[in-house]
């Protein structure tokens, strides 16, 4: 069973462990302004080797961390070649769903999306990053699913109000 969506416990381990990551998917939609729900939470992380092996993979250990739909019977080794070897991850947290996502689409990854990305304050201390609404129509845009062109429009309307002169 999947634990209760906790975005601020997953975002205070993550800096407690001072992985380099910046928000993607649903919640960066949520802090841009999109009232669309979303039940988990999208990292683009840097793949470096320190970040992977010192910070990612202790990030992910203390949060429990274990593939989403991954058979109880089948050993998972959560370490930093696991986390070099592989793209993308989807996990069950001891604070919901996480996803850790090295290049998402329509992007080359975090240096990438690192130029645009905004620092947020989200109170009580913790600053993250978030990628740009640019780059966020520019993933959900290359991913294509239904669910990510509904949202698109969404965030072109988001875009538009933001780049009209106020009256």
């Amino acid at each position: 069973m999947t634990a209760p969506f906790d975005p601020l416990g997953l975002l205070s381990t993550l800096r407690r462990f001072d992985v380099r990551f910046i928000i993607v998917g649903g919640f960066a939609g949520n802090i841009l302004g999109s009232p669309t729900i979303t039940n988990d939470l999208d990292i683009c992380h840097d793949r470096s080797d320190a970040n992977a092996r010192e910070s990612l993979a202790g990030a992910l250990k203390a949060l429990d961390a274990r593939p989403r739909e991954w058979p109880a019977e089948l050993p998972f080794q959560l370490d930093e070649r696991t986390i070099r070897l592989g793209d993308s991850f989807t996990f069950e947290t001891s604070c919901g769903n996480l996803d850790c996502l090295a290049t998402p689409s329509g992007t080359t990854g975090y240096a990438d999306l690192r130029t645009n990305a905004e620092e947020i304050d989200l109170g009580e201390g913790l600053v993250i990053l978030v990628c740009s609404l640019d780059d966020l129509m520019r993933m959900k845009g290359a991913a294509a699913r239904p669910k990510d062109l509904i949202e698109l429009e969404i965030l072109h309307a988001l875009h538009q109000e933001r780049s009209d002169p106020k009256e």
